[in-house]
């Protein structure tokens, strides 16, 4: 997280009970440097040998990250030894679980990290080998995910590699299906980073398909990245300039009244040329939550969240006319979007519940088995975990 997405999201942070703190070192380098002296006088012998241990990785076998993360985890460390922390948890297999892993070796605090997607598939195995296996346990969310690994570290991830899926709390989002339809001009919503993963060219692509087929509807799609300037082009070159419409990045507020306005969403993901991928798209629940009827592909743990036919339709990825069937199939039938979406929120409610997921997650940092989950208190899982961002510039 950088300086620019801490004011982004400072709405959301204010609801956290728990104290936050930003190791940025940009704009916290004095607080770090001497953090960082306090740890070398407290204990010599131990920093300065993970230090050498960081420079040899990073200079000499060239396994490991940016030497910042060193100063980064001992600028937590000397925050934690005036706290009564007896855990540690990071999100991403990259960065937050390297700093993770070093302040455990500072100062002997359990760690467990949670892989997402990217972090996973574009990770050297090895390194991630190195985190896996000094960690008290491994979460990641998706099934999907959990097989991958389990082939990449056999028995090491079968011990210690929990799938939790990410909750969501479905009270926070109104449930209306099908309502846009009632206002005219159907809305075809799609919220994602531009990014080749989403496969966004293929919503397009599908978009010129209904455009020829004579449908009326318009296309808004929600985010910013780096294919911004390619999608818009896109869209001017088929002649969808006016039914396209690329709204940018947007509050989480604005997002939720999209969901309300929109006929259908859809996120036609892929596997990246480079093995990118997502795991289940957090959008891809919001929208069913709030009763838009969804459209995906099969693509890693999407499945895990869609059943085709039941609770929204899955196309073959890399393949607009299939998508463009599917939207049509859709805008034609206001029974069958209706039925996918209250099915869609049933799923939600009775697997994907955000409670559900809190108490298994407290469960892991407990040690304890998963299948005893539902003796855990959830609030205690509210008012246990201690948020630390990592930022991606510092």
């Amino acid at each position: 997280m950088s300086e620019t997405d801490h004011q982004r999201t400072i709405a959301k942070v204010a609801q956290v009970r728990a104290k936050v703190t930003y190791l940025a070192l940009r704009s916290h380098w004095k607080q770090a440097v001497a953090a960082n002296l306090r740890l070398l006088c407290r204990q010599p012998r131990r920093y300065l040998w993970l230090l050498a241990h960081v420079i040899a990785a990073k200079f000499v076998r060239r396994r490991f990250g940016p030497p910042r993360h060193f100063f980064q985890a001992g600028y937590l460390a000397d925050l934690l030894s005036r706290e009564l922390v007896d855990h540690l948890h990071a999100h991403f297999a990259s960065s937050p679980a390297r700093v993770a892993m070093l302040t455990h070796r500072l100062t002997g605090i359990p760690y467990t990290f949670t892989a997402h997607a990217k972090d996973i598939y574009l990770s050297d195995l090895e390194v991630f080998r190195g985190k896996l296996e000094e960690a008290r346990a491994v979460i990641t969310c998706t099934e999907y995910n959990r097989s991958y690994l389990s082939k990449q570290f056999g028995n090491l991830a079968g011990r210690k590699i929990h799938c939790i899926y990410h909750g969501l709390d479905t009270s926070q989002f109104e449930f209306h299906p099908r309502q846009a339809m009632e206002n005219g001009e159907p809305e075809v919503l799609s919220v994602a980073r531009l990014v080749e993963k989403k496969g966004l060219e293929d919503l397009i692509a599908a978009a010129d398909i209904l455009r020829r087929r004579g449908r009326v509807f318009r296309v808004e799609i929600i985010g910013s990245g780096p294919q911004r300037e390619t999608l818009k082009a896109q869209a001017k070159q088929m002649g969808l300039a006016d039914r396209v419409r690329l709204a940018g990045a947007q509050a989480h507020d604005a997002v939720c009244l999209a969901y309300q306005r929109a006929s259908i969403f859809v996120l036609p993901c892929v596997v990246a040329s480079n093995g990118d991928r997502d795991g289940i798209p957090n959008v891809l629940l919001e929208a069913m939550a709030s009763g838009v009827p969804v459209v995906s592909t099969p693509v890693s743990g999407i499945p895990e969240l869609i059943d085709p036919g039941v609770n929204g339709l899955l196309v073959p990825p890399h393949d607009p006319k299939s998508l463009a069937d599917a939207i049509e199939k859709l805008l034609a039938s206001r029974e069958l979007c209706e039925r996918l979406a209250r099915a869609a929120r049933s799923k939600l409610e009775a697997s994907f519940s955000l409670e559900a997921s809190a108490k298994q997650l407290l469960a892991v940092f407990r040690g304890q088995d998963l299948g005893k989950q539902s003796q855990v208190d959830f609030r205690a899982a509210v008012a246990a975990e201690r948020a630390v961002s990592f930022p991606k510039g510092s």
